[in-house]
């Protein structure tokens, strides 16, 4: 869609710059989607020429800038991402990622890049940054990188710098704590989330329908993991359970924690069955997380694996 009101487009990260009737421009999937009537400027993100990802002493940090497919070649491999333990391409292993055995969260990448249900198009056009501001309920990368407790960074004017996790700066359906004049520059995944052991569940009402419910759990390392319900609710939903009590105390809990005014309503689900299946997924994932992890193994073609054959 054109965005027939806009005079100008200015490559710029500096919120200095940024004036009444802006908008910051990173793909412009959802920008020229949904079009305007009061835009002037846009100020182009993607100039400021940051690198897609980078590996930290103390984690990964993405820029908000990285592009859906930047981000689904971090794993590197074809492997069904819960079924056969991702690898590392050798231009990742080169610039210093980590193994999946390091980094075994890093599974949930492929599956969350897959919940878009999107063209090739989106896919090298959309940022994580602008999936994240977007603030839809069924944003993926929100699913994401609130699942693994991850920070972002924001500038805004004056040199001002602040971070904030992701699973508070979205406030509920297409709102965030973002200012208008304010940017998100890019966002840290903590080491130790990157390490734990995840689980990934996932529903639509069709196969290739906008996600209807997405959790992800994390397993904390002492007795408890971290639940992150997303889709069906208008905002994350985190809480932390013992991985030692009864399903039913699961699904108790969390019940709780999901009020009908979070719960998310549209046309691709109806609220009762959101929650639901938010319900039945968390007993699934605390099922995952509490039984002993397999061990590793190398990934291996269905006709090369013990009794492996094709059907």
């Amino acid at each position: 869609m054109d965005l027939s009101t806009v005079e100008a487009v200015r490559a710029t990260a500096d919120p200095d710059e940024f004036r009444e009737g802006d908008a910051w421009l990173g793909g412009g999937t959802v920008l020229f989607s949904y079009g305007s009537d009061r835009l002037r400027r846009l100020l182009d993100l993607r100039s400021a020429g940051w690198e897609p990802w980078t590996v930290r002493e103390d984690g990964l940090e993405i820029a908000a800038t990285c592009t859906i497919a930047e981000l689904y070649a971090l794993p590197g491999t074809e492997a069904p991402y819960g079924i056969l333990r991702p690898g590392v391409t050798p231009q990742a292993r080169a610039a210093g990622f980590p193994s999946a055995d390091e980094w075994p969260a890093t599974a949930m990448i492929r599956p969350c890049c897959d919940a878009f249900v999107a063209s090739f198009k989106i896919w090298n056009t959309s940022t994580v940054g602008g999936n994240v501001a977007t603030a839809l309920p069924a944003g993926p990368m929100i699913s994401l990188l609130a699942g693994l407790d991850a920070e972002a960074t924001i500038w805004g004017p004056g040199g001002a710098r602040r971070r904030v996790s992701v699973a508070r700066l979205v406030l509920g359906e297409r709102r965030t704590g973002l200012a208008p004049e304010e940017l998100i520059r890019s966002f840290h995944i903590p080491r130790a989330a990157l390490e734990s052991r995840a689980a990934f569940r996932r529903l639509s009402l069709s196969n290739l329908g906008r996600s209807g419910v997405l959790l992800i759990g994390r397993d904390l390392g002492d007795g408890r993991m971290r639940l992150t319900v997303t889709a069906a609710t208008v905002r994350p939903v985190q809480l932390d359970l013992p991985l030692g009590v009864a399903e039913s105390e699961v699904a108790r809990r969390l019940e709780a924690a999901l009020p009908w005014s979070l719960v998310h309503d549209d046309i691709h689900g109806l609220p009762e069955w959101r929650r639901d299946m938010s319900l039945l997924l968390a007993q699934e994932i605390h099922a995952e997380l509490g039984a002993a992890p397999e061990p590793a193994h190398p990934a291996l073609h269905p006709l090369e694996a013990p009794g492996g054959h094709l059907r």
